[in-house]
């Protein structure tokens, strides 16, 4: 085909769209099933009038094509998990029983059945449930919700193109199950999976489809020869099907490299790729392998990730590029947009013109459309919308809001010694143990407490002028007393305040720093029904005042059992916001770092003697490929010493941190000089106890004894057992006993009795200790 009938062919389409609703009905609906108020057929009735509404939304700004599938009840990796009937055991009785509980079955657990581990998918804050194999695991197709959602789409008259988790990506992702034999590769299990999905293309093929699209951004990451054969197996044999729609093979989040020239020449019919900034490398890949001839390419020139208004005119050149490369090019998202809200137009508190800085799911595909409209029918057709956008882009460049001398100065005049500690630990350990003389396997929490109904009323209360500041204190004075009583009446050694005063971990920062916007309604999908309003880094990072010590040292005024200090750090800030994409990001992690360092100077001045700044996003910001991964660790462990290193040798510092596979980065776990880690673990087994013992590592670490993602409660017993677990990696006298995660979004009976039974627990295995 020629470049002139390429562009008259260019259609607009996305790769995914936000779930969870305007005013994230899904959450709500998904809750209050869980809690009886919902019946299941209202909670699929929410469901499909979210998709029925997302569809039309889509189609009436222009999308020629829309994604079926992406939609899920919780997360959609687990779906493909139940398509392809990989059950773990000890859920298959609870599916077979009632197919909707016991898929939140796996992904919450129960009291006799821990759910599936759950992880970062790539370098997103997006949580998936982790596959579990074996090789005994008997795979079987069940494409039911995948038909139903394609059955629905097409009813509306709609054209739709089912997007599923593509089986390399699906096995890659998986690890072996409890009591797999060690060396287990799921992905030997290919040959056994393909069937499935060759039964599930033919099942889609018969209700209607003329595309699928198979997911594949594990190909992103560096990936070995076996591997990459796997993937020409897999398509080789996907694509000699019969009965089959058209394949389109998507990839996203980055450069797709070595895995670009198989996928070229498999024998399907489309490739969706990455051309956003960080994958700009895939444009002369693309060329480099000659096109892709005789096929679709689907160009993700929008980025999907992040919430800036897209520079037209760079994006219709790479397309104008691309031109001679495909058969036919149409215009997406660089990825799914379930990682962005849904519209700015809900935003009332932002200023307007800043506003046009920003472009959430719906603005998004207004470029998308805009894109394809210039590239089928010419750029005089989108003149309006290309003027409109240059001025947008000029008024952020120009905006005073972007640059502050006094931050850009006080962050070039940073020298090595101010991100360096001393003493070394061992002397810091010293001093800490003898200032602050807690017992063998102390026991702590990591920071934020169960936000009670009165808290959020509250909260709702002042935002909306029925309750003045003076009132809400003291609820929160009140919520704060309450957290304190508990947890010296349980018997735990150091205490938190509880974080009462914060909605979000990184939001409440994010208010009180220059340089930063936030939203009302900028709800993103964490996991399950966890949703948050990342902030926008928009301009240059500083703190006017304090933002935490006047709730640190009342907490403190409570009790004579040490309060830690509660604080977001600069890496997770970051991992947790939009970011201004204008700048080096390590150059804002250091302006945030500095800010920060003020408040630990302030925390330490008041008192405070153990501040824990947590770091849950470390490894999740990790790039996903090895070569670049030096660097962001040097800026980011930079930025973390950066904000600890100015306190007393006696001054305990701590961090956190959240699911991720921590062997990636255990030698930066090092290189951040902390006095303690705590770190999920409960539901892999204390894995990580492992990579950190491994690996030398000589501090104190905290894994995760209490999986705070479930609403089960695990006894006195089980927790012991973990615990031990824990001693064969860590020595008693440098572990500590604590959750996996803060406990926010758990009730407060369940939270009660976990940790009383986490304190019962520590004392166990301390008298246990003793008597060895």
């Amino acid at each position: 085909m020629t470049t002139k009938s390429a562009a008259a062919a260019a259609r607009a389409t996305v790769y995914g769209y936000p779930r969870q609703g305007r005013h994230r009905e899904l959450k709500k609906a998904v809750e209050g099933y869980w809690k009886g108020r919902v019946t299941a057929d209202a909670l699929r009735a929410t469901a499909a009038g979210l998709r029925r509404a997302n569809w039309r939304q889509l189609a009436e700004a222009g999308i020629h094509e829309v994604p079926t599938g992406d939609f899920s009840y919780y997360d959609h990796v687990l779906d493909t998990t139940v398509m392809v009937g990989a059950i773990p055991a000890r859920h298959r009785a609870a599916v077979a029983a009632d197919p909707l509980d016991g898929y939140f079955a796996m992904a919450r657990g129960t009291q006799d059945a821990a759910p599936l581990e759950m992880t970062k998918w790539f370098d997103t804050n997006y949580h998936y449930l982790v596959p579990e194999l074996s090789p005994d695991t008997v795979f079987s197709a069940d494409s039911a919700k995948q038909v139903a959602e394609l059955t629905q789409a097409l009813a509306l008259g709609l054209a739709a193109r089912p997007v599923l988790v593509g089986p390399v990506t699906y096995l890659l992702l998986a690890k072996p199950a409890p009591g797999a034999p060690a060396g287990f590769e799921p992905l030997t299990l290919l040959d056994r999976l393909l069937p499935v999905y060759a039964e599930v293309l033919a099942d889609l093929r018969a209700a209607g489809a003329t595309w699928v699209q198979l997911d594949e951004p594990a190909l992103v990451q560096d990936r070995s020869p076996a591997e990459l054969n796997a993937v020409a197996r897999a398509y080789r044999d996907l694509s000699a099907l019969t009965d089959r729609p058209r394949l389109l093979v998507a990839s996203y989040f980055g450069r797709l490299g070595e895995a670009l020239p198989v996928l070229a020449k498999a024998p399907v019919e489309g490739l969706a790729l990455d051309f956003t900034e960080a994958a700009a490398a895939n444009l002369d890949d693309l060329a480099a392998v000659g096109g892709l001839p005789g096929k679709r390419l689907v160009a993700g020139v929008v980025d999907g990730r992040n919430i800036w208004v897209n520079d037209l005119e760079k994006s219709l050149s790479t397309l104008g590029t691309l031109l001679g490369l495909a058969d036919r090019v149409d215009v997406s998202a660089s990825s799914s947009l379930l990682h962005v809200p849904l519209d700015t137009a809900m935003e009332r508190d932002i200023e307007p013109q800043i506003l046009r800085w920003l472009a959430f799911a719906r603005q998004k595909t207004h470029e998308i459309v805009t894109l394809a409209k210039g590239l089928a029918r010419g750029t005089h057709t989108i003149a309006a919308e290309l003027a409109a956008n240059r001025a947008d882009l000029a008024s952020r460049a120009g905006s005073p809001i972007t640059r502050d001398p006094a931050v850009r100065s006080r962050a070039a005049a940073v020298t090595e010694a101010d991100a360096r500690r001393s003493p070394a630990y061992p002397e810091r350990a010293a001093a800490q143990r003898a200032h602050l003389g807690l017992p063998l396997l102390p026991t702590t929490t990591i920071g934020s407490f169960p936000q009670t109904d009165e808290l959020r009323t509250a909260r709702a209360a002042l935002r909306g002028g029925r309750l003045d500041t003076a009132g809400y204190e003291r609820r929160v004075e009140a919520e704060i007393q309450q957290v304190i009583s508990f947890q010296e009446k349980a018997g735990l050694d150091v205490l938190v305040h509880g974080e009462a005063e914060r909605d979000d971990m990184v939001q409440y920062f994010a208010e009180r720093l220059t340089g930063c916007l936030t939203t009302r309604h900028g709800w993103v999908q964490s996991y399950g029904t966890r949703c948050v309003r990342p902030p926008i880094l928009a301009g240059d990072i500083s703190r006017a005042e304090p933002m935490t010590v006047r709730w640190t040292t009342y907490a403190q005024s409570l009790t004579d059992r040490p309060v830690k200090g509660m604080l977001t750090g600069p890496v997770t800030m970051l991992a947790w916001s939009f970011v201004r994409d204008d700048q080096p990001r390590g150059d804002t992690a250091r302006q945030v770092a500095l800010a920060l360092r003020d408040e630990v100077t302030d925390l330490e001045a008041t008192g405070t003697s153990v501040i824990q700044v947590d770091e849950p996003a470390l490894r999740e910001t990790l790039p996903l490929r090895a070569a670049d991964r030096a660097a962001y660790l040097s800026w980011a462990t930079d930025a973390f010493r950066l904000t600890t290193s100015g306190v007393r040798p006696d001054t305990q510092i701590h961090t956190h941190m959240c699911y991720a596979e921590f062997g990636d980065i255990v030698r930066a776990i090092d290189e951040l000089d902390a006095d303690v880690i705590s770190l999920e673990a409960a539901r892999s087994h204390m894995q990580v106890a492992h990579e950190l013992a491994a690996h030398g590592y000589a501090r104190e670490a905290g894994p995760g004894v209490y999986d705070i993602h479930s609403p089960r409660v695990p006894s006195a017993g089980e927790t012991a057992r973990l615990l031990r677990t824990g001693l064969r990696a860590v020595p008693a006298e440098r572990l500590w006993v604590n959750p996996d995660c803060g406990l926010k979004t758990r009730g407060w009976p369940e939270t009660r009795a976990s940790l009383e039974n986490l304190v019962a627990a520590a004392r166990t295995v301390r008298e246990e200790i003793s008597r060895s």
